[in-house]
């Protein structure tokens, strides 16, 4: 393990291997934007009750909305490691889609700092599936939370990246 340490720096271990917060103090804050998505695939009868209202707990869009916001601006409480941000935008869209069938989600998530907001977007899309799974699981307990990854980030010394 030590000759793995020397060839390639772990910026979240320190040189002893503890796990460290990543010194951020020295970076140029510049516009930061991630972009994630991901799926809950359900029957048909689940996704038609949810659009025409009738899930048991209430508003299965809105309430995931709004947990998916929330969960963007906890991420750092969440995600051991992760710095704590000002965000400037988060933007959680949520769209049914019948050929799944199920919702398509998908975060959008802006600052201007010293690192990142890709765990803030994948966070958002996570957090807001759980919630469109919880209000719709008297419907159906089989739905599926799938296909969460990061479609885009801009910003950064690693540069841009599009999973296109």
């Amino acid at each position: 393990m030590q000759d793995f340490r020397e060839k390639i720096s772990l910026t979240h271990l320190n040189k002893a291997g503890e796990a460290q917060m990543v010194d951020v103090s020295e970076k140029n804050v510049t516009f930061r934007e991630a972009i994630a998505s991901a799926q809950v695939r359900m029957l048909p009868a689940t996704l038609a009750a949810i659009e025409a209202g009738n899930a048991p707990k209430g508003d299965v869009i809105a309430t995931a909305k709004i947990a998916g916001i929330m969960a963007a601006k906890q991420t750092s409480a969440l995600i051991p490691l992760c710095h704590p941000l000002v965000l400037q935008k988060i933007e959680v869209n949520i769209a049914a889609n019948s050929s799944l069938p199920g919702y398509e989600i998908q975060a959008t998530v802006k600052t201007k700092a010293e690192t990142g907001v890709e765990m803030e977007a994948l966070t958002a899309v996570s957090v807001a599936a759980l919630t469109l799974y919880d209000m719709a699981k008297a419907l159906e307990k089989s739905m599926i939370i799938e296909n969460i990854h990061l479609v885009s980030k801009t910003g950064g010394k690693s540069g841009d990246y599009s999973a296109t």
